[in-house]
């Protein structure tokens, strides 16, 4: 079994408490990870660094773009320092917000609608880390009240979380874990979403979200949402295809993922309403920071490079997820 420890002390050791050794060791590790993975050295970080800078200011088609070593090292840690990927995943991204400014724009955590979400802990990441030192993001759908909150609501929802997450550095090197308890699910968050914009969305959000999503698992899904799942798949590469886990039981996915990882309700050592609440603490830290990506903008999509390929086709689709037979 994998030992967890609190993200707060960083270690790989089984110890909880905070100690420069231990948190030395996590650095370390993390340095080597950033190595072996993505090609990250020193003079790399910095050359890289320098020449997307200038390549941004040069960029008439890109407006008041953060240019923070910590922003910039996302898109370059995303594409393992190609340059000319990162750029590209860089004008992707800034057209994704463009496009669902919605969803993107004004991530306050203190919106009526995320606190309630957040108290009712529908997503969050454990305080814990894994084997890999990666965060945890849990989430809850049937504590998603489809009465309440919107399609809208639930992708906000994620792209918080999401956000605050990859703007740490660790986060951009180590990666995310991801569970997801369906069980208990309504149909009707099925039915709330368009088939355009739920398959655009994961289309989009691949390609031009900066994290790596290294696992997914997926637990108690209802036959009904096999569907969607297999929709999904068909719109996602097969390396994220291949990442996702189905599992059965919670017996099952303890075997491969460390239970203490978990709220108590699954098997852990932290309820998840405090889990929850030590999120809200981590949400306050970077609220600033994220309301301050609104100034960002793309004045033009003329840069991003299109590939045709079947996946496209989710653009074309029309309706929504109720014709499914979900009954």
């Amino acid at each position: 079994m994998s030992t967890t420890h609190l993200i707060i002390s960083r270690p790989w050791e089984k110890d909880l408490s905070f100690n420069s050794n231990l948190d030395e060791k996590y650095a370390n590790r993390v340095q080597e990870i950033a190595e072996k993975e993505l090609k990250e050295d020193e003079k790399t970080r910095e050359q890289c660094l320098a020449h997307l800078r200038e390549w941004i200011s040069q960029n008439r088609d890109i407006d008041n773009c953060i240019l923070d070593d910590s922003f910039l090292l996302r898109f370059l840690r995303s594409k393992k320092y190609s340059l000319h990927m990162a750029q590209q995943m860089l004008l992707k991204y800034l057209n994704l917000r463009k496009c669902f400014n919605h969803i993107f724009y004004g991530l306050d955590y203190m919106d009526e609608k995320f606190m309630r979400l957040l108290h009712v802990g529908y997503i969050f990441p454990s305080p814990f880390v894994d084997k890999y030192g990666r965060r945890v993001v849990i989430t809850t759908p049937k504590k998603f009240d489809t009465s309440i909150y919107t399609s809208t609501d639930m992708a906000r929802a994620h792209m918080l979380t999401y956000e605050t997450l990859v703007d740490d550095e660790d986060t951009q090197i180590l990666g995310v874990t991801h569970v997801g308890d369906l069980a208990g699910a309504s149909p009707s968050l099925i039915t709330m979403w368009s088939v355009t914009e739920f398959a655009t969305l994961l289309k989009w959000s691949e390609q031009s979200f900066p994290m790596r999503h290294k696992e997914i698992h997926l637990i108690h899904m209802p036959t009904m949402y096999k569907y969607v799942y297999d929709f999904a798949a068909s719109r996602v590469t097969q390396k994220i295809r291949d990442r996702a886990k189905l599992h059965d039981t919670m017996e099952q996915l303890h075997q491969t993922l460390d239970p203490s990882l978990l709220p108590s309700e699954y098997g852990g050592i932290m309820s998840s309403k405090e889990m929850a609440e030590l999120w809200i603490k981590e949400l306050a830290n970077k609220r600033e920071r994220l309301l301050s990506f609104d100034k960002m903008n793309l004045l033009s999509d003329r840069g991003i490079i299109r590939r045709r390929s079947k996946i496209n086709e989710a653009d074309s689709l029309n309706g929504s997820f109720r014709r499914l037979d979900v009954d």
